[in-house]
């Protein structure tokens, strides 16, 4: 079903009638890819040839990769609705008002200097928003929420971006944006990226390669030394990751690269970065396997992989919290195979503590996957851990799908004590 385009004179009066002075911002029944009709959100609007227009569009109750440019015979004009005005604060209580009157007067209250140690903790990195499994945040505006590369091309595949990253301006204005495998520099044209593959020297990530086993390879790369091709990485991630807000202080961060390898290079296929230092003990900051590359398992090989670092190091680590919610979904399911993993080994009695110690998972995720697995049970008096037959057939069945694991002895890695060793 189309719908005939409205010519100008049409549009205004609609507008007119509906007492809406600015577009952006109203709601309209707009035609999916699919050819059914939803409520969405114009973001933005362009003119294009002919006259007519372009509307950047977001489907209400969708995900936010489904957002796109729509031409005007995709639209309902006559359904278009003004944005709803929240409505104001229930009335404040006389303590209320009090606490508000409070903190008025407190910010405009001259500020004290600032201790040096106050100073140094607003110089030091901050956690919270470098990682893409954390829950979502109130940090979206119009010009993040608009996608602005229409395609990237990387190796021998050319990929929509799902979410906005803030490439320079002149990327959002071509085709096509061409990805070095290798190194990850950006070209805006077909013959800058071939000059460019000529001069390349690369073929595999910088840094340290810290494991290899048949076609699969690890590098550790500093997020100091290797500042450019980290924040090359960080953009690439941002256009998969809708949560992710690290781009460019990379300097606090380890990132491991993980690489499938040939006759003719490395090729990255996910990476994660975690915190040289991190108070929560978090070993997980950020997680992503190029989309060519998902369904695949990796993702959950990237997971067991920061549990294998975490053993070498010899302490209990967890994901940045809290977790989204796609991100509590992988994480569960790696917990739950290896843990129901580890007591199917066992011929003794175990407690939560050394199922941590033996996993390298933390005693609180332990504890919420038994839970959720309800493997937990009341006997005699105390809290007991039983397998049943349902659950065995179930984990033996998921097990059988993982055919490629990490293996701890092609890992060569140290740890590096970053406190001791005092700058990064």
């Amino acid at each position: 079903m189309a719908v005939s385009q409205l010519d100008i004179v049409s549009k205004m009066k609609i507008l007119e009638e509906k007492k809406i002075k600015k577009i952006e911002g109203c709601t309209v029944m707009c035609q999916m890819a699919n050819e059914e009709w939803h409520e969405a959100e114009i973001l933005s609007h362009k003119e294009i040839r002919g006259g007519t227009r372009k509307y950047y569009v977001h489907y209400k109750h969708f995900n936010k990769r489904l957002d796109e440019w729509v031409v005007e015979s995709r639209i309902k004009m006559d359904s278009l609705a003004a944005p709803v005005v929240e409505k104001e604060e229930k009335k404040l209580t006389k303590g209320q008002r009090k606490r508000k009157k409070d903190t008025a007067a407190g910010s405009t209250a001259p500020k004290k200097e600032a201790t040096q140690a106050e100073k140094e903790k607003q110089r030091a990195p901050q956690s919270a928003g470098s990682g893409s499994l954390r829950a979502p945040g109130s940090h979206d505006d119009v010009v993040s929420r608009m996608k602005n590369i229409e395609e990237i091309e990387i190796g021998n595949c050319r990929i929509k971006p799902w979410y906005f990253s803030p490439y320079p301006k002149e990327l959002t204005l071509v085709e096509v944006v061409y990805l070095c495998e290798f190194c990850l520099k950006y070209c805006k044209s077909e013959t800058a990226f071939r000059r460019h593959k000529a001069k390349c020297t690369l073929f595999h990530p910088p840094g340290n390669e810290i494991y290899r086993k048949d076609d699969l390879q690890f590098y550790e790369l500093d997020g100091r030394k290797h500042k450019a091709y980290c924040q090359n990485l960080c953009l690439i991630s941002k256009m998969f990751l809708d949560h992710k807000t690290l781009y460019w202080d990379t300097d606090p961060f380890l990132f491991y690269v993980m690489c499938t390898v040939d006759d003719r290079g490395s090729h990255i296929v996910g990476y994660f970065s975690k915190e040289k230092e991190s108070a929560e003990e978090y070993n997980l900051a950020c997680i992503l396997t190029l989309p060519q590359y998902q369904r695949m398992g990796y993702g959950k090989l990237l997971i067991e992989f920061s549990y294998a670092l975490s053993q070498v190091e010899g302490k209990t680590g967890s994901p940045e919290k809290p977790l989204s919610d796609l991100g509590l979904l992988g994480y569960r399911s790696y917990w739950s195979q290896a843990i129901l993993e580890l007591l199917r080994e066992l011929k003794e009695p175990v407690s939560v503590i050394e199922i941590a110690d033996m996993t390298s998972i933390k005693v609180d995720d332990v504890l919420s996957t038994l839970q959720h697995l309800n493997l937990v049970k009341y006997y005699k008096g105390q809290n007991c851990i039983v397998l049943t037959e349902e659950t065995i057939a179930a984990h033996d069945k998921a097990m059988a799908k993982r055919k490629v694991r990490i293996d701890p002895s092609c890992l060569q890695f140290t740890p590096v004590d970053w406190p001791k060793r005092g700058a990064w």
